[in-house]
Parts: structure tokens; C-alpha cells; sequence
């Protein structure tokens, strides 16, 4: 078990590349299970997310070699063995459920260990059901894992249950294969959705509504093998390394940012009186996003004038939501932050305060962020969640002197090389393994 020290309180300065996007590849990696051949993957991120999938498709009979940094071969031509499905990689991950959409025209009947994830509260799995029994799939849940019944896949009218975006990609992975047209309707159209169609359209899928909440799928006899699908560079990631810069008052570059899944953050940042520079506008190398790159400069930061929340794309990203929680500590006022979309994730915001931060819970899922405050170097484990273990980590290096952070497994399940490249740019970060 390894674990970090910190050396906090210092100016960042230079350019940062951002990663590709980790719920895109967890996505797209498991419906490689669905496509009998060979499929490359490139800028596939190697993080620990990723690695628990690969165990889990290993597992079961599909072979997946690294062909050099970023690049991974999946195939799936041989038959599968759902009976010798890893236990230990599938509850890691709640990711795992992917394989109800994508083996539904596969595998006739399996079993498959619940699984694991953040710790946020109950996280139901209901509305994956109500989806993909429309479409022939049935899921019973016992104590300690899941039964897969799948018969003859139909097309049919969907009503997302929950506009979800695991949800909406089970639904998607199902539906492509099932014979007929099918209709989703409240779909989510969050960046890992869309990146997730178009990967399907290489594989021959027929997906028509993109980046809307309403999809139209024609569904086909097979899928073919896709050669070179290069995974999108993640908006969550690109607004920690935002969040970085902003809460350690430093001047900092990052690369390879998806505008149209930021806006509304830099929007609200704006509002607070950040300044930035979006620069070098571009396509991404799959062509199908914006990509720009973002600098944070200094500023005199207010606090937000209204409650800020998280909600379905178009709207501020959930996932980037806890992400203000350091910069409003920066800010003067107080702003009232709303999870709403989870039980538990406010609560791990209290960690916060071992660091000085003012950080007052009214309940579950709403807290009270004021500032300035000035951050108090600490020794303090990672809660098992990975945004806000992560916001530990970043009002840690804005605290001067010394900090220890433990168990940090819930942030290397989402970033990669995180603590090296955040060192590139003056940070220090030590690894220091037990």
C-alpha cells in the first residue's frame, strides 16, 4: 500500500496534457465484448478503472494485449466462459454492469457478482432493468450477485426511467443488435454516451441522434471489428487540473480540454470573477469533438451568487460538481453546493475541514462552502470516492508545509500518471511505498 506526501503551498506554472476520458473507455472496452474479431483502441487511459475491466473480459475468455503506450487490442472471436468470471475485478467495479448491454445478444443466460465503485449511497441498478427488459433482457438480483436471463433482442419504445448515462449506454449496447428500430427517449448525452455511439458506428451500429436525449437505433444482424478508435480526452479530468490551478492561485495551461462539456463550468467560474484564455481551438483525433485549451491566471474570486448543482448534460457536469467545493473555499462569501444525484457524496466533503477548509453539511446532499480560508497542512485518508478523494489532494496542494494522504486507490481508479505530471509543473509529490 502506498501513500503520498505533499509538499503544498506552492505556485504551479506551465502546460498540462489531459487524459483520455476514463467513463468513455470503461464503456467502449466492454462492448468490444460484443464484436467478434480484433479491435484496437488508442489513447486508451491505464488506470486502475481500466485495468479491473480488462481483468474481468480476460477472465471470461476474451484476449486484450497492450500494443504499446495507449494502444490496446481486444478480441472477443472465441466463445465465452461466464462461469469463470473474476469475482474480486467485478466487484471493484461498477462498470461491470456494461456487460448487461453488451453480451445481450451473446450469452443466452449468466450469473455475474454484484458490484462495487465509489461509495456514494445507494447507486439502484433498477433503471437499467426497466431499459433492457423492454428490449428481451431480464436481471434478477440475489444476495450476491446478478442472473442475466437474455431471449431473441427486439426493438421496442424506451423511456429512460432515469436519464443515467451507464443507464442510457446499457440501453444503447442492447439495442444495436436487437432487430427492429428502437426509440430511447430521456436518453442522457453526456460526453461518454456520444463517444460510445460513435464507436458503435464504426462497428457498424445505426445511431441516429447523437448528442440529443432522443436516439433512434436501427438495429443490425452483427457488429464488425473497428481499427484505431481513438478514446476522447476527459472533461472531468481537464476541470481537476482547472481546479488546480484555480485553488493554488496558479498560472497554468491545460491541454486537450472538450469545450462543449466545460462551458458551463467555465460560465460559473466566470460569474465568480476567475479569468482564463481558451486557446487553440481544434478537433479531437476521433473528429467529433472541440477541443481547446484552457489557462488559468490569478484571481480575486466571490462567491457564487446562486446555488450551484449538477444535473444531466446540457447542465453542469454531476461529476464536476464537487470540483468547486476547493475553489469556493477560495472565494469570498459562501455559496450553498446541491449533490443531489447521490446519497452520501456530500458527506465526504467534511474531510475537508481536517485541511481547514469551512465546509458546514445541512444534510446529505447539501452543504455550505465559505472562504477564504487558508488550507492547514494534515495527514488524512482518501475517503473510498474518487472526486472527492481528489479534492483532498488539491487543497493539499494549496496548504503550506507538509501533508500525508493514504489510500489513495479511489483516485488512481480515474487519473492517470496524476501525481507525475501535476510534479512537471511544480508540484511536489512524493510516492512513498509501504
Amino acid at each position: 500500500m502506498s501513500y503520498l506526501i505533499i509538499n503544498g503551498g506552492k505556485k504551479l506554472s506551465g502546460s498540462i496534457e489531459n487524459q483520455s476520458a476514463k467513463n468513455s473507455a470503461v464503456a467502449i472496452l466492454c462492448a468490444c465484448a460484443a464484436i467478434k474479431g480484433k479491435t484496437t483502441l488508442v489513447d486508451m487511459p491505464e488506470i486502475e478503472e481500466v485495468k479491473r475491466i480488462i481483468e474481468l473480459l480476460r477472465s471470461i475468455g476474451i484476449k486484450i494485449q497492450w500494443l504499446g503506450k495507449g494502444t490496446l487490442e481486444v478480441d472477443a472471436s472465441g466463445d465465452l466462459h461466464m462461469d469463470k468470471i473474476d469475482p474480486v475485478a467485478s466487484e471493484k467495479t461498477r462498470a461491470s454492469i456494461f456487460l448487461w448491454g453488451a453480451l445481450a445478444a451473446r450469452v443466452k443466460s449468466y450469473k455475474i457478482p454484484k458490484s462495487g465503485g465509489c461509495h456514494l449511497g445507494e447507486r439502484t441498478v433498477r433503471p437499467h432493468w426497466y431499459a433492457l427488459e423492454k428490449l428481451g433482457v431480464k436481471v434478477e438480483s440475489n444476495d450476491c450477485f446478478y442472473l442475466v436471463k437474455n431471449s431473441a433482442l427486439k426493438g421496442a419504445s424506451i423511456i429512460m426511467y432515469e436519464s443515467g448515462d451507464t443507464t442510457t449506454e446499457n440501453a444503447i449496447m442492447a439495442a444495436v443488435l436487437a432487430k427492429g428500430k428502437t426509440t430511447i427517449k430521456m436518453a442522457s448525452a453526456n460526453y461518454m454516451v456520444q463517444d460510445l455511439c460513435y464507436f458503435l458506428i464504426k462497428a457498424g451500429a445505426k445511431i441516429n441522434g447523437i448528442g440529443t436525449t432522443t436516439l433512434q437505433i436501427n438495429g443490425i444482424s452483427k457488429l464488425k471489428p473497428v481499427k484505431n478508435y481513438s478514446i476522447m480526452p476527459d472533461p472531468i479530468v481537464a476541470m481537476t487540473y482547472i481546479a488546480i490551478g484555480i485553488t493554488t492561485g496558479s498560472n497554468i495551461t491545460v491541454k486537450s480540454c472538450p469545450l462543449e462539456f466545460l462551458e458551463l463550468e467555465l460560465c460559473k467560474l466566470e460569474v465568480m470573477g476567475q479569468k482564463y484564455k481558451i486557446k487553440n481551438e481544434r478537433k479531437s483525433k476521433n473528429g467529433k469533438f472541440t477541443l481547446v485549451d484552457v489557462e488559468t491566471i490569478p484571481s480575486k474570486l466571490l462567491a457564487l451568487p446562486d446555488k450551484i448543482y449538477g444535473r444531466p448534460f446540457p447542465g453542469l457536469n454531476i461529476d464536476n460538481l464537487p470540483l468547486f467545493i476547493p475553489i469556493l473555499t477560495q472565494a469570498h462569501g459562501r455559496t450553498l453546493v446541491h449533490d443531489w444525484a447521490y446519497e452520501n457524496r456530500a458527506v465526504h466533503a467534511l474531510e475537508l475541514q481536517k485541511l481547514g477548509a469551512s465546509v458546514t453539511l445541512l444534510d446529505s446532499h447539501r452543504l455550505w462552502v465559505e472562504g477564504p480560508t487558508k488550507f492547514l497542512a494534515n495527514e488524512v485518508i482518501c475517503p473510498p470516492a474518487l472526486r472527492p478523494a481528489v479534492n483532498i489532494l488539491i487543497c493539499m496542494l494549496a496548504a503550506n508545509g507538509k501533508s500525508v494522504l493514504r489510500n489513495t486507490y479511489a483516485i488512481d481508479r480515474g487519473y492517470e500518471n496524476l501525481y507525475e505530471t501535476l510534479n512537471t509543473i511544480g508540484a511536489d509529490i512524493k510516492i512513498i511505498n509501504e
